[in-house]
């Protein structure tokens, strides 16, 4: 009897189950926040903005009617004469000058027209570009950073002559909505291609933490090879597996560096008109990738298994220690890139990476980067398995 309780008690598919869910629930984690990014890093729409604005440039004093086009916009429809727009002359909406007139052509046309003052508000500036402000009930408010180049050759004779017709037409509070929908912020010069982001900086991410994994393993066998194993000769060493987790964290790491390169290239073609331009981050990041393909030509270098892998571990750590100054370091030290992150260029500030964009980019990374680890941990099973045949053999 006791036996049989025993018996109804046990049951082999909740013990899988349970092993599963304690052991590959990471895995699964991989793949949810992977789907997550690409699915929602695509299917995102970009939020409504000015994709051109004619004429770009004005003279204070005169009306002058903008034709604009833009970007994922619904101008018409029965909201369309509570559409409005504003130039903005200050650090604030308070120095902002309301158009005199908006008319909607279609869903993505308008004219703008604006009413200029003899001055520029500020008494110092000779010359200003104001952004422009645009509020659409059906479309939120949005920022056109370009809006319109103006020059000032005389200045006002004092600051509140030359403050007042900005202010008595600024934006008032009840002005702007808010985008009625979750969007990706619109980029001039990226538009579409920011959604690379999920791709190309991420796969950088994850391939950092995937070689800091690779030569962690490495120091960790130097460190075992100072002791003499008393393990049996038929048996995968505790030394050497932690070579075989060196190599399989930097394959994976290199498959990500390449991955990395490739898309930046294709992010290039579409802002910098080239695939390839020689950027010094370009640059750098080659350097970096070509030193740790040197990993791999020296280990095939060598055929006795203990000597490939001290010298294997011992390159693999100069490699990390050339990739930091390579990829970071030297590109922000540069005096002159395209890149965002170097050169006195910011990158993930406001202007590159808002809220709505963290919301998806950091949980792909961490997608990414278990992802990684997954594929590392294949490759290892995968060499000791064939490690332990030959062995046996």
């Amino acid at each position: 009897m006791e036996n049989l309780r025993s018996f109804r008690f046990y049951n082999p598919r909740t013990w899988d189950m349970n092993r599963f869910v304690r052991h590959s629930w990471w895995k699964v984690l991989a793949v949810l926040l992977v789907f997550y990014g690409l699915t929602a890093g695509l299917l995102t729409p970009l939020k409504p903005n000015l994709m051109s604005v004619s004429p770009r440039s004005a003279k204070l004093g005169e009306t002058v009617t903008l034709d604009v086009v833009g970007y994922n916009t619904s101008f018409g429809g029965a909201n369309a004469g509570a559409m409005n727009a504003w130039l903005i002359a200050g650090d604030s909406t308070d120095l902002s000058l309301r158009a005199e007139a908006v008319e909607v052509i279609d869903e993505r046309r308008a004219k703008i027209t604006f009413k200029l003052p003899d001055y520029l508000p500020d008494l110092d500036r000779e010359k200003a570009t104001l952004p422009i402000y645009v509020n659409s009930p059906t479309d939120g408010a949005f920022v056109d950073p370009v809006g319109l180049f103006i020059r000032q050759k005389t200045p006002a004779g004092s600051v509140a002559e030359a403050e007042a017709p900005w202010r008595t037409s600024s934006i008032e509070k009840g002005d702007l909505t808010a985008t009625p929908w979750t969007t990706f912020p619109y980029r001039g010069h990226l538009a579409e291609s920011i959604r690379n982001t999920y791709f190309h900086v991420s796969l950088w991410f994850a391939m950092m933490f995937i070689f800091i994994a690779g030569v962690t393993y490495a120091v960790k066998y130097l460190l075992r090879s100072r002791y003499t194993s008393d393990e049996d000769i038929y048996t995968v060493s505790f030394r050497d597996k932690a070579d075989y987790w060196s190599v399989a964290f930097t394959s994976i790491g290199m498959l990500f560096g390449v991955l990395g390169l490739l898309t930046g290239a294709v992010w290039a073609k579409y802002t910098w008109g080239s695939y390839w331009s020689w950027d010094i981050k370009q640059f750098t990041t080659l350097i970096a990738l070509l030193i740790y393909a040197g990993y791999f030509v020296l280990r095939a270098s060598f055929p006795d298994p203990e000597q490939r892998a001290r010298l294997g571990a011992a390159y693999n750590i100069f490699a990390f220690a050339c990739l930091i100054p390579l990829i970071y370091i030297l590109p922000r030290l540069s005096g002159n890139s395209l890149h965002p992150g170097a050169a006195g260029n910011p990158a993930f500030g406001g202007e590159d990476l808002d809220n709505t964009m963290r919301m998806v980019f950091y949980p792909i990374i961490i997608g990414w980067t278990l992802f990684g680890f997954w594929m590392a941990g294949v490759g290892y099973r995968a060499r000791l398995l064939k490690e332990k045949i030959l062995l046996k053999n």
